[in-house]
């Protein structure tokens, strides 16, 4: 390769051939297959429970399959590309998240699952309404098709990149016809479908993922190879001990911070919980609850490696640098081409892949937001019941309109380019504040409605001016990328260097906040982005319970136990056995006295 640039290398890299396209389109095509068995083929539910039957699967889905589809819709292509660039940018740092996610299960376990289960629900912001009032159903609705809506387009434009990387098809070509049968098998075929594309998807993330790091170590010479480069680069280091809230990650970002990031994606979010309502039993739900959380750790895990081995690979020789990576997440395709680009078929499995978490991603958000306006935008406004017919065009009609308007938006979030950051930050805006109400809702019974939606008004007002700030900071350069070092001297091919790789790599996986390197005056807006959340949410408790005791709490002595945490229940129900034993004395003491 003596001699030669950088673009007759890019050429040379892009070998997908007849046997990729075959693996890719089969991909499709049985997720195709499976809306139709689901939407025509398999016999349905009695009458009365087509809402059920599409939107929680009659709630009698299988363990198994729910908890690969949760670990599918939570890794989406995004977290699939995003987490090796983070690892080989800035190193292994953010791993520690995996704590935090171990930590999250327990408390959601214990504190948010049984509430949803015991109630039945299928929309989480029904909830809301039985809690507090419609105000604060319509207020969650509207902020969770938001963030939705602006999260959709980036999980299908970011696999799209990886696609132009190994094929050289245009973007715009590609998305719309995939978009189109996901759009299809959602449509058609309800809960079930998604969840058994799903586990198709699952399996074939995980495959593409161990084919890429078997084949990959075996060629950088072992994996003590990959560890001892790791090392000597910094990449591969102990947690950071240090408390600084500005420190981009940290073992207590990661953990506290990751917690708090995993309760509102995984506890309260109507993309995953509507996954776990569809168990017959809670049960069912905790033991699909710890399925995910080990095949996520485990796909995190993977994916982690993944980005010590594409240093390993590359570390006399930074793709970024020299741009034979047009883009920060095509540093993973790049290495898939480069290891497997001479074996038939594999660069197209790797490619359906991450293609998969991007479909699940999309069919879960579909499935999710068909369940929430129908529940929550037509249901509380109309006299009477709707109509079964009715409902299934209303559930079916928003999923094609809303995945029409997301193949729409790619072309935006093209557009946009660094902007891309501040799109993907709408998540942390509305994140910290819902998660606050929902935590009013399961353990505080004095808050009210109107504090509730006080309190939700003010962190989300909060949230947007931090972000805001954030983003301002980063372009003006008042907070900078602190990046692990990366090497050009053994380059085989002619290149033009770029700008340095801190102005480059932008995290996908955290892409809201940098350390800061020449410590400014503090600020809010400097604190980590894994903060956010947290923040978020500890702004609307506060808030919502300072105005509910200025306004006139609730009595918890009146309040449904069945809408609390179970412990919060208990503490409810032996303090109005408490009151009862008491005033029983009493009550026979009048007695005899009439007597």
């Amino acid at each position: 390769m003596e001699g030669i640039s950088v673009d007759e290398v890019k050429v040379s890299l892009q070998k997908f051939g007849l046997y990729d396209y075959v693996v890719f389109v089969l991909m499709l095509m049985i997720c195709a297959m499976i809306g139709v068995y689901f939407g025509f083929l398999k016999k349905k539910s009695k009458k009365g429970d087509v809402e059920a039957d599409y939107l929680v699967g009659g709630r009698q889905m299988s363990v198994i399959p729910v908890s690969l589809s949760l670990i599918a819709s939570f890794i989406s292509g995004i977290s699939l590309l995003g987490t090796p660039t983070e690892i080989y940018v800035y190193g292994v740092q953010y791993m520690y998240v995996m704590g935090g996610v171990i930590t999250m299960g327990f408390i959601m376990m214990h504190i948010y699952l049984p509430v949803f289960h015991n109630l039945q629900l299928t929309s989480t912001y029904q909830y809301l309404q039985t809690r507090f009032d419609k105000r604060m159903r319509l207020f969650g609705s509207v902020l969770f098709t938001l963030a939705t809506m602006a999260w959709l387009p980036i999980v299908i434009y970011v696999p799209a990149l990886a696609f132009n990387q190994v094929t050289g098809v245009n973007v715009h070509l590609i998305t719309p016809l995939v978009c189109i049968i996901c759009i299809f098998y959602t449509c058609v075929g309800g809960l079930k479908a998604v969840v058994w594309t799903d586990v198709i998807q699952t399996v074939m993330m995980f495959g593409a993922m161990m084919l890429i790091i078997v084949k990959g170590t075996y060629d950088v010479g072992g994996l003590s190879v990959v560890m001892d480069r790791a090392s000597e680069s910094g990449r591969f280091e102990a947690p950071d001990l240090r408390f600084d809230l500005t420190t981009r990650h940290n073992i207590y970002s990661c953990v506290i911070g990751g917690v708090i990031y995993w309760l509102k994606t995984n506890a309260v979010s109507q993309n995953m919980i509507q996954r776990y309502l569809s168990l017959p039993t809670l049960k069912d739900a905790k033991r699909a609850l710890w399925t995910f959380i080990v095949g996520t750790l485990f796909l995190l895990g993977l994916c982690g490696y993944s980005g010590l081995l594409i240093y390993a690979k590359y570390h006399d020789c930074d793709p970024l640098t020299t741009k034979l990576a047009k883009a920060k997440d095509q540093l993973l395709p790049l290495l898939v081409m480069d290891t497997l680009g001479d074996y038939p078929g594999l660069p197209g499995l790797f490619v359906a892949g991450v293609f998969s978490a991007a479909l699940s991603s999309l069919s879960t958000g579909l499935n999710s937001l068909s369940a929430v306006v129908l529940e929550d935008f037509f249901k509380p406004f109309l006299d009477r019941p709707l109509s079964e017919r009715t409902s299934a065009i209303i559930m079916r009609s928003v999923v094609g309109v809303f995945g029409v308007i997301c193949v729409g938006l790619v072309l935006i979030v093209e557009k946009l380019g660094s902007v891309l950051q501040l799109s993907m930050s709408l998540g942390s805006v509305s994140n910290g504040p819902l998660l606050g109400i929902f935590t009013l809702g399961v353990l505080i019974p004095w808050s009210t409605g109107t504090g509730a939606i006080i309190g939700g008004s003010v962190g989300l007002v909060v949230m947007s001016w931090i972000c805001l700030k954030a983003q301002m900071a980063i372009a003006s350069g008042e907070l900078q990328f602190e990046v692990k070092p990366t090497d050009t001297q053994g380059c085989s091919y002619h290149f033009i260097a770029s700008e340095p790789m801190s102005m480059l790599a932008i995290n996908v996986t955290a892409p809201l906040e940098p350390e800061i390197v020449s410590e400014p005056e503090f600020a809010l807006y400097h604190i980590s982005y894994l903060w956010y959340t947290l923040l978020g949410a500890l702004i609307t408790i506060v808030i919502a319970v300072i105005v509910s005791f200025l306004i006139g709490p609730n009595n918890p002595d009146e309040m449904d136990s069945k809408l609390f945490s179970p412990f919060v229940a208990r503490i409810l129900d032996r303090r109005r056995r408490r009151k009862v034993a008491h005033s029983q004395p009493r009550i026979e003491f009048f007695e005899s006295c009439h007597l």
